[in-house]
């Protein structure tokens, strides 16, 4: 009987242990990420892009706010942001704070459904659902936040398409609002890649496989998303356990071949968690740096 109290307080406090890593150090443990992506013409230049995601700040979160800005001195050519942003109605400032060096950059951008509305209490249990009615909370300053990135010069992508100049070359991008909240509408934008560009790129928050394959059919190289957390919590030698959108749960972070299309996907498993679920386990937050070399 005694080993028994003492198998099962080893278990409580092996627990207790876990949670409080995972909620308080790891979550916490930001990381830099470094991947070559082959999709340059033979002869160029390398291009560096800053892919940044899910960043969920809230006003207090005053050591990402820092740790993002010390990201310019990384010297990318071109920041992507790929939504997810806010988890406070006061957040604006704290993201223009975090942004502050960066938005003197080259810089475009999509939207994640928490740019729109605040977080929602949920069991952890309702990822596995596929089919859970999405529930919206409190209304967010989307606009303030556009207006910010809009009004320091980088590009609105959410259903929109442009030709941008970044590291002395021209960037074809396009970019989708999030499928997550059906607010995405690729048709309006797509459309064969302009041969002149030197780069083609296509953004989007939640990788939804259907806008994948179709911004892989017009040519876009280098597709970037966010949304998923690589998964949050990982199981060591498994990896995530869901993706919370259609994405094979294998492709939850990191960089990817996209079928046999010739395009890449990198998925940034972001910076933030959704605030009522404050845990990361073995998925620690990441920015990524893409340096784009030739083919």
């Amino acid at each position: 009987m005694r080993s028994g109290w003492w198998i099962s307080g080893g278990l409580v406090a092996a627990g207790a242990a876990t949670f409080g890593y995972a909620s308080v150090v790891e979550r916490n443990w930001f990381t830099l990420r470094r991947f070559e992506v082959p999709v340059l013409a033979p002869d160029a230049e390398p291009l560096r892009i800053l892919h940044l995601s899910d960043l969920h700040l809230t006003p207090g979160q005053r050591r990402k706010q820092q740790w993002v800005a010390a990201l310019a001195g990384t010297d990318p050519d071109l920041v992507v942001v790929t939504g997810d942003n806010l988890a406070h109605p006061d957040a604006v400032p704290a993201v223009a704070e975090a942004f502050a060096p960066l938005l003197e950059l080259p810089g475009g951008f999509v939207f994640g459904s928490n740019d729109y509305a605040g977080p929602v209490w949920r069991s952890p249990l309702s990822y596995f659902d596929r089919g859970r009615a999405y529930v919206q909370g409190e209304p967010l300053p989307y606009e303030d936040l556009r207006a910010l990135l809009v009004g320091a010069g980088w590009v609105d992508l959410n259903n929109a398409r442009t030709v941008l100049k970044a590291g002395g070359r021209s960037v074809e991008a396009v970019g989708v609002d999030d499928p997550h909240v059906e607010r995405d509408d690729y048709p309006a934008v797509a459309g064969a890649v302009s041969p002149t560009a030197d780069l083609h790129l296509g953004l989007i928050h939640s990788p939804e496989p259907a806008v994948l394959d179709a911004m892989a059919a017009d040519g876009f190289s280098l597709l970037l998303a966010g949304h998923t957390h690589g998964g949050q919590v990982r199981v060591p030698g498994v990896g995530a356990l869901v993706t919370n959108c259609g994405l094979d749960r294998r492709m939850a972070r990191g960089l990817h071949r996209w079928g046999d299309t010739g395009a890449w996907l990198h998925v940034s498993a972001g910076l933030g968690t959704h605030p009522t679920a404050p845990i990361r386990f073995a998925c620690r937050p990441e920015a990524s740096i893409l340096t784009l070399i030739p083919r």
